[in-house]
């Protein structure tokens, strides 16, 4: 199946011809009278065009995703970090910097801290490294550095709260080197060995330099999602914030940025393939095995030096490159002075077909076959996923031309405020977020090794509704952008009547497409259990027909038809539940067969 963006025109007649169509797509938005966004003169008006238009299922995805996660900014995460503070603090009756200490420790779970303290308060403080009652400052006027071994004023001196005094440039250098070393700083002890008291960050603070205060203060910022086992940071580059999970199940998430990833493996979005296949697929993606398999495939040893080498093109006979230069046949291995026209010339070689026929070769030549098998499929799935990324990341491209340039190119010829557009901008995300499915059903179908399954799953992955849509939004709309504003007014009215029919058809098909691709996320998801299922039915009602022929010629013309028949007024596929008309019998989205 082809993923290029290169795409087959729907017809008019297949997708705007039909009221019931229009009826469905439309049946709960804001035209009333049903003309499509029309007056009865066919002028269309700013003012027809419903602001529930542009939330036509987006906004009941995007409640339902918001359900399942939260994306946090930096300042949420700093203000969620001071709560969490503030009440240990309190309940606690400890210190701000010891109860950050003790979160840290406990990677931010307030209950098992809790628990824990109250149970045992001097065993948590001495693991952590809280001393009850610090040292205070000696009363002795001049102190010895127990780095440096120098002798400096007490006032010049200072400690973590125990009894071990050093001067405050060592504590810098001791303080810069450690955080310098990245987030272990978070628990940094004593210089002193046999010591385990804090370095709390009111002592940071005091004595480090700037730099080393931000450094420190950002890993105590990342320490509390890192530590949180609902909270990731979003894995896209340069991006600031975190993705608070709330569901369990569907991983997949959207961050402020626009990135989509899974908050399971923070790999990019994948739905409806698991962790474990993606990994496994990114892993084959970038190892040797499929290098070594084109090798074993596409080249034979050199009998010589058992150098690889490739034959792309010309006769049988093979000359090693240097230092080697040893000449041989191609396909017996044999030394090519050995060969000549009583052999079969350049071209055949009778002593390959006599050993072959002795059943010498069969099994080098089979190991070969299998991984030349094994080579065409895997590229065959690869470049297929690898295809759909491509046109994925060009409808992206699109979608910002269309947020950046066409919305207010629309609103001067038509006179549409840019937020009554918004079904244009639901086309192409509908169309990225299809690549992105068919994407990944490349690897899941790469990994499937059911054979019914594997032939139910290539029937499913038909593209022809997204090609509909992308047929739509990306060629369709060119005949609305004319360089520069009709003159005449009739000229003017005849477009804005097209544009409510454009508008018409191409939200149908992103309503019509999501609700396919939503059915096959859910078929995969399920790992196609109900193939077998389906087949031991089709089979039964195929029996059951085979039995009925002896009857009459009347019965044979009588069909049993389903309750959601619609024969008045059009049949809903029951799998993409798209509206067709009564007069065709297979879907014209999905292909399938009404009955």
């Amino acid at each position: 199946m082809d993923s290029d963006v290169e795409m087959n025109a729907a017809s008019d007649d297949e997708v705007m011809d039909d009221e019931d169509y229009y009826d469905y797509c439309y049946s709960d938005v804001g035209d009333d009278d049903g003309s499509g966004g029309g007056d009865s003169d066919g002028e269309l008006v700013a003012g027809d065009y419903d602001e529930g238009l542009e939330a036509e299922g987006s906004d009941e995805v995007v409640s339902r995703r918001e359900q399942t996660f939260a994306v946090l900014s930096e300042e949420d995460i700093s203000e969620r970090q001071e709560e969490d503070i503030s009440k240990v603090s309190s309940v606690l009756s400890i210190e701000r910097e010891e109860a950050c200490v003790l979160l840290h420790h406990y990677k931010w779970n307030i209950s098992k801290l809790s628990d824990e303290w109250f149970a045992d308060e001097e065993k948590v403080r001495h693991t952590v490294g809280l001393l009850l009652n610090g040292n205070g400052r000696p009363r002795s006027r001049k102190l010895t550095c127990g780095i440096c071994f120098e002798g400096h004023s007490s006032n010049m001196m200072s400690s973590a709260g125990c009894a071990h005094f050093y001067c405050h440039e060592c504590w810098d250098g001791y303080i810069s080197a450690a955080i310098s070393g990245g987030p272990g700083c978070l628990s940094l002890r004593c210089p002193d060995p046999s010591c385990g008291a804090m370095v709390l960050q009111r002592m940071i603070n005091k004595l480090a330099k700037d730099d080393d205060k931000e450094k420190y203060a950002r890993f105590l910022l990342r320490a509390y999602v890192e530590g949180s086992k609902k909270t990731k940071w979003c894995p896209a580059p340069d991006c600031t914030c975190a993705v608070e999970f709330l569901g369990d199940e569907n991983y997949d998430v959207s961050c402020n940025c626009k990135f989509s990833f899974c908050w399971n493996c923070t790999e990019e979005a994948h739905r409806p393939v698991n962790c474990e296949t993606v990994s496994k697929w990114i892993l084959k993606n970038s190892a040797e095995s499929e290098n070594m398999n084109w090798i074993l495939a596409n080249s034979k040893p050199c009998p010589k030096c058992k150098r690889p080498i490739e034959k792309n093109q010309g006769c049988m006979h093979m000359t090693c490159t240097p230092p080697c230069k040893f000449e041989f046949c191609w396909l017996c291995l044999g030394s090519w002075a050995d060969h000549g026209e009583r052999t079969g010339g350049f071209y055949a070689c009778n002593r390959y077909e006599s050993a072959k026929k002795e059943g010498v070769y069969d099994e080098t030549e089979a190991r070969r076959e299998r991984a030349k098998n094994s080579l065409e499929r895997y590229m065959h799935y690869y470049e297929r996923w690898a295809s759909n990324q491509t046109s994925r990341q060009k409808a992206q491209a699109d979608l910002h031309k269309a947020e950046k340039e066409q919305l207010a190119k629309l609103t001067d010829i038509f006179g549409i405020p840019e937020t009554q557009l918004k079904f244009i901008i639901e086309a192409w995300s509908q169309i990225i977020e299809c690549r992105r499915v068919l994407k990944w059903t490349y690897a899941y179908g790469y990994y499937l090794d059911d054979r019914v399954k594997s032939e139910f799953f290539e029937y499913l992955q038909a593209e022809s509704g997204l090609e509909r849509l992308h047929q739509c939004a990306e060629k369709d709309l060119q005949a609305f952008l004319p360089s520069l504003k009709p003159d005449s007014d009739e000229t003017t009215k005849s477009s804005v009547a097209e544009f409510g029919d454009f508008r018409v058809k191409l939200a149908g098909l992103t309503s019509v497409t999501r609700n396919y691709f939503e059915n096959l996320v859910q078929a995969l998801e399920a790992g196609l259990e109900d193939v077998r299922a389906t087949g031991q039915a089709a089979a039964t009602s195929s029996a059951a027909s085979s039995s009925k022929k002896g009857g009459t010629k009347s019965k044979k013309k009588q069909h049993a038809k389903p309750s959601s028949d619609h024969t008045d007024d059009g049949w809903p596929c029951e799998r993409c539940t798209y509206l067709n008309p009564p007069s065709v019998d297979a879907c014209s989205v999905c292909e399938k067969g009404r009955y």
